[in-house]
């Protein structure tokens, strides 16, 4: 058996509780009735994980009476975030199939169809298939649901060829072919209940602990299925046989024994100490006196509830859902956290007001649905479903700027309808300037306010040239949207604005970029180098709070504060759908209170402690603490974000990314001669990069050879090409006998590629492959043309030298290819795949 410790390796677990139906009995369509006790057994196995040192800051995630399109489309974020553990916990109704051959698990809007099937439900099958795919090293699944058991037989059915499906494991609370109890409204059902208070008993628990320890609870308590069976949670293979897996890592010894079942009376106790301490505040007297005053006044429970008139439970609270930017997730989560347990959210009876359900997604994405596609969050579609692939319909937004405020004004003002209005709060309920995150060796001597962001990367490159500059996607968070702004500068064609393919080549050549500033900070300790010399464009306030990856392997940083970089300024903003009136009043009231307490003393202080400033005057730190080491105390906002500034900024990103233009130049004189033929040879090498292309492209192919007014021959014109195309163009080629004459050919390349970017701002490449044999013609003038040229084209040259010496300090390659901000590659490189990097971060084929 081997085990697994996933921590500090990007974890998700997703609590899905369905305690709420849309369709229940007398209704002949609906499930059984509501379950109330799900309610509990999402906090309480929330708070245990979260307490539990396994799962870091925003690894964990509720999911509270979800929708079947809400479930998967949370679902397959999990699955596509997550790399160490993925944690899928299920608590709700659940139905097998006639034949006992499949689970389904029943969502909010689930209706049992005589002989029509179970719409609103979601098969077990098909969880296991998205699980399979996920890019999680291990999945543990843990279901509280009737006929949890037969699981494990859909587990083995599963047809699966690549053994996908054996890196899950399941935890079940009840045998196959069971249904249990739905519980009350006072406390979680038995096996969630037993299942945090192992996991919260502290010290190491281990999947094969926690199946041992809560078995065993569990059968001392006597806990009973439908029909009076025993409840006996099963594992996939009991005895454990396994891959085992780390679930909670405390301080403390694990607590084995059991413990008896819950008693009805502690509910009303907790009334009764709310209903004391009212009477204290009243009354003068001491909590204690209060407590006997209420006690002497009844005779045990039933007295005292009388004397209070609590003759029930509490009711379900009404369940905000709230959205927010990616970067936001973690302090957001932490404040809504808190904001649920307090006495703001509490009643006299010590019931909760309302829950609160975050997520997060893409800004970007966001701002087009509630601008363009509330139609289909009403109304999803297979082809146009935000609730799957954004998430369930939000009564608060909480953006990274007001400016998506206005982004999502002006498009809702386009179309013919829209179902949701949005209301935003006048200020900000906070401040985070984006800084420039410095590793501390880096940073010694910088100054680090008063200068744009331009001037900022101009003096950490001077010294030595080995600062790699790193940014999250700007389409998936604010943040990185605002730094964005900085690296282009003002508009095209205005004085000193950057070209975005030029801005975007000074950035660290990664893949995809990271989706939000904690991942990209989490990513760069990947390699101690990249660490120690990566600067990050991040919000300030996490690296007061930190993230979620081990601070061991993290560099040091200071933060430097551009002066041109609007600062994150989160919006608070109530969002109303049409038809959404049903439980308006109440729904605004919980809204109200959430808003008064995130931006009171309590939320500012939650804030504060994840590293925000103030929202309003000085942008000094919100807790009243020194600024830590790296950070400055007090500092000048640089201004909010304007709205058309960040729409052009994407778009220009946008462009930049588009598909892409390569022209490759093969020098063809007759020194090519041998370094002509095989995979190796100058055709041969071409060919092999030619994947990095895709059919969206455009790329041509010159043969370099001539002197004067022809110093080239088309081989392949310049356009869009099947792959065949041009290697049958490649294979055509022949070495000529003739002199080349790089300077010609590399003006005339420039120039020809100058004019193709001219309208646009796509990825664009010059690849020059030759043998050197006629560098004695890049010198003096020539030469000297030629790096102007390249130096203000905005194009990438990549030299490519099939000499060994060919990219040695102060050759021609290495200068025209540093003037045009490309590579050098020459026969001491691993040639051949670093040539397919470079044309396929330009093209949009493999990558």
């Amino acid at each position: 058996m081997s085990r697994f410790d996933p921590r500090h390796k990007g974890n998700r677990a997703l609590l899905v509780g369905v305690s709420e139906y849309d369709h229940t009995a007398p209704d002949p369509q609906g499930v059984s009735g509501q379950l109330p006790a799900v309610r509990h057994n999402r906090t309480a196995l929330e708070d245990a994980l979260n307490r539990g040192g396994v799962f870091g800051a925003g690894e964990v995630r509720t999911l509270a009476s979800p929708a079947p399109d809400d479930f998967t489309g949370a679902l397959r974020r999990a699955c596509r975030e997550a790399r160490g553990l993925l944690l899928l916990y299920f608590a709700g109704h659940a139905v097998t199939s006639t034949s006992g051959n499949e689970l389904h698990l029943q969502m909010r809007t689930a209706r049992v169809l005589t002989g029509h099937g179970l719409p609103g439900s979601v098969s077990f099958s098909q969880v296991l298939g998205e699980l399979a795919e996920s890019h999680a090293e291990q999945v543990v699944v843990i279901l509280d649901c009737c006929y949890a058991g037969n699981a494990a037989g859909i587990w083995h059915r599963l047809d699966d060829p690549k053994r996908k499906k054996h890196k899950i494991l399941l935890l079940m609370s009840v045998q196959p072919n069971r249904c249990i109890l739905g519980g009350t409204a006072d406390v979680a059902t038995p096996f969630t209940r037993e299942m945090a208070r192992v996991l919260d008993g502290g010290g190491e628990v281990w999947l094969s602990q926690l199946y041992a320890a809560v078995k065993e609870r569990m059968a001392a308590a006597k806990y009973k299925a439908e029909a009076d069976d025993p409840q006996r949670p099963q594992a996939l293979a009991p005895p454990w046989d396994s891959d085992d897996v780390l679930l909670a890592a405390g301080p403390g010894p694990v607590t084995t024994g059991p413990t008896p079942a819950d008693s009805s009376w502690f509910p009303w106790l907790r009334s009764l100490l709310a209903r004391a301490r009212k009477a204290v505040a009243r009354s003068g007297r001491t909590a204690p006196a209060a407590v006997l005053a209420l006690l002497a006044t009844g005779a045990g429970g039933y007295g005292i509830l009388a004397l209070t008139g609590d003759s029930g439970p509490c009711r379900p609270p009404l369940e905000l859902r709230v959205l927010i930017d990616p970067d936001l997730e973690p302090a957001i989560r932490a404040a809504a956290d808190a904001y649920v347990t307090s006495d703001a959210n509490t009643t006299g009876e010590g019931c909760r007001r309302s829950g609160v359900t975050v997520n997060s997604a893409g800004a970007a994405a966001v701002v087009t649905a509630l601008g363009e596609r509330t139609d289909a969050w009403q109304q999803p579609r297979e082809d146009d479903n935000p609730q799957r692939d954004i998430g369930p319909q939000p009564d608060v937004w909480i953006p990274g700027t007001r400016a998506d405020v206005d982004l999502v004004t002006r498009a809702a003002a386009k179309e013919d309808r829209v179902f949701a209005r949005l209301e935003p709060e006048a200020e900000p309920i906070a401040y985070s300037p984006v800084v420039l995150a410095v590793p501390k060796a880096l940073g010694a001597g910088l100054e680090r306010t008063g200068r744009s962001l331009s001037r900022l990367l101009d003096a950490l490159g001077q010294p030595d040239g080995k600062t790699e500059l790193h940014r999250a996607d700007p389409e998936f968070t604010d943040s990185a949207l605002l730094a964005t702004m900085g690296l282009y500068g003002d508009e095209p064609g205005a004085r000193g604005a950057a070209d975005a393919r030029d801005a975007e080549l000074g950035l660290a050549r990664t893949g995809r970029p990271e989706p939000s500033a904690a991942r990209l900070l989490c990513a760069l300790p990947g390699d101690e180098a990249v660490d120690n010399r990566g600067t990050a464009l991040v919000p300030e306030f996490l690296l007061r709070s930190g993230i979620g990856c081990h601070p061991v392997t993290r560099a040091q940083r200071v933060a430097a504060y551009p002066d041109d970089v609007p600062g994150l300024e989160p919006a608070f903003v109530r969002v109303r759908w049409e038809d959404g009136d049903r439980d308006a009043d109440a729904r605004d009231d919980a809204v109200d209170r959430f808003h008064r307490w995130l931006t009171g003393e309590d939320g500012r202080t939650v804030l504060g402690e994840h590293g925000f400033r103030s929202a309003t005057g000085e942008r000094g730190l919100l807790e009243a603490t020194a600024a830590p080491g790296g950070l400055i105390e007090s500092v000048r906002p640089a201004g909010s974000a304007d709205p058309s500034k960040m729409e052009r900024a994407l778009e220009r990103y946008g462009n930049a990314h588009e598909p892409g233009r390569v022209l490759f130049l093969l020098d063809s004189s007759g020194s090519m001669a041998g370094r002509w033929d095989g995979p190796s040879g100058g055709p041969g090498i071409l060919k092999q990069s030619l994947p990095g292309l895709g059919g969206e492209d455009e790329y041509g192919v010159w043969a370099v050879h001539g002197t004067g007014d022809r110093t080239h021959t088309e081989l392949l014109p310049f356009g869009t090409h099947a792959s065949s195309e041009a290697e049958h163009a490649l294979d055509d080629a022949e070495v000529r006998d003739a002199e080349a004459d790089p300077p010609g050919a590399l003006r005339d390349a420039l120039a020809f590629m100058r004019e193709r970017g001219a309208d646009d701002e796509r990825p664009q490449l010059i690849v020059y492959l030759t043998d050197g044999e006629d560098d004695g013609r890049l010198t003096g003038k020539a030469l000297q043309e030629v790096l102007d040229r390249a130096g203000g084209a905005g194009v990438p040259v990549a030299m490519v030298s099939l000499s060994n010496s060919g990219c040695d300090r102060d050759r021609p390659a290495t200068r025209i290819a540093e003037a045009g901000r490309g590579r050098c590659l020459d026969a001491g490189d691993d040639l051949v795949p670093a040539l397919h990097d470079e044309v396929a971060r330009t093209g949009t084929g493999e990558e």
